[in-house]
């Protein structure tokens, strides 16, 4: 397997280098990102990495790099990623969600290079739902209601052009909230659980942590299950089409907290920081996976309580 990996220094590609390393030894990786990655290739050892440091907002660089490495696929990963940063900098989050993926594609046709890409997209995507209206399926509308939504849907029908206007061999997802160890602080449960082990290693019994809006329910599936997921659709998964990414259960913040606290044997109150609420945000995500299931008999094995077990272990690390 020959893969060019978009977004490398994220925590999500290094759960997919895992993977690929036992399902695909002796694959060549080529990683770009505008980070160096503070991960060590050795861990990896069945598979070829390298790495380039560049912006794909560089078309000149976006086409050497194609040029040279000649990519069978490409996991596109990189984005601004944050739902909550894009309300304070909405021209960055665009630009670096849209142009970025317009750029890596339109090298792709001019030069009618043979590859498949994942387009990694976000339940983000489907905006303002009702709890009638769940779980949600892949047929459901669009409303976005962030600047980090219309990107994303910007980027998916930009892959629906490309795929079905040019033939190129690209399949979308929709990606739901997906959590796991290395995953940085700025999202909602890797905050949590580091905050709980900041008190724990400070051997404090009650104190507080501080949160956004515990009562909305979300739908995490674990970042292990989820590259899985990329890999059988980067394989298999049909040109044009978008599947959903999610476990199917909704889960109120609230018991997440709980659950944390618990593990911990901590006794903690939460308090609620007006700056972390969304100017707009939904009651309760669900989404239905049976398509991908059907067609790719992927369904989520890692538990909600593993998870979280292997993330405050992460913390639990980092800590040391």
């Amino acid at each position: 397997m020959k893969i060019l990996i978009t977004g490398f220094t994220g925590f999500v590609s290094q759960h997919f280098l895992a993977l690929l390393n036992e399902m695909e030894p002796g694959s060549s990786v080529l990683g770009i990102d505008k980070n160096k990655p503070d991960f060590n290739f050795s861990a990896f050892p069945e598979l070829n990495i390298s790495f380039e440091n560049i912006d794909l907002l560089d078309r000149e660089a976006t086409e050497k790099i194609l040029d040279y490495f000649k990519p069978e696929y490409i996991l596109h990963l990189a984005s601004v990623s944050s739902v909550a940063q894009s309300w304070h900098t909405p021209l960055e989050s665009f630009v670096n969600n849209t142009t970025i993926f317009l750029n890596l594609v339109e090298q792709i046709r001019v030069k009618n290079r043979k590859c498949r890409i994942l387009s990694v997209g976000s339940s983000e995507e489907f905006g303002e739902v009702t709890e009638a209206e769940l779980p949600l399926t892949e047929e459901h509308p669009l409303k976005p209601l962030s600047p980090y939504a219309v990107a994303r849907v910007s980027q998916e029908m930009l892959s629906k052009i490309y795929a079905d206007g040019f033939a190129l061999e690209i399949i979308m997802t929709r990606s739901f909230n997906h959590i796991g160890p290395g995953q940085k602080d700025l999202f909602v449960i890797a905050s949590f659980a580091k905050q709980f082990v900041q008190l724990s290693k400070e051997n404090i019994t009650k104190n507080t942590i501080t949160t956004g809006n515990l009562s909305i329910i979300r739908d995490f599936v674990d970042v292990r299950d989820v590259v899985k997921a990329y890999y059988l659709l980067l394989k298999k998964g049909k040109r044009g089409e978008v599947y959903n990414i999610c476990s199917g259960n909704g889960i109120v913040l609230k018991d997440i907290v709980s659950s944390m606290a618990k593990i911990l044997n901590l006794d903690v109150e939460t308090v609620v920081n007006p700056d972390l609420i969304r100017p707009t945000e939904n009651k309760k995500v669900v989404g239905s996976y049976q398509k991908l299931k059907t067609e790719l008999g992927w369904e989520p094995e890692i538990s909600i309580e593993k998870s979280l077990k292997d993330i405050i272990g992460y913390w639990q690390n980092e800590a040391k």
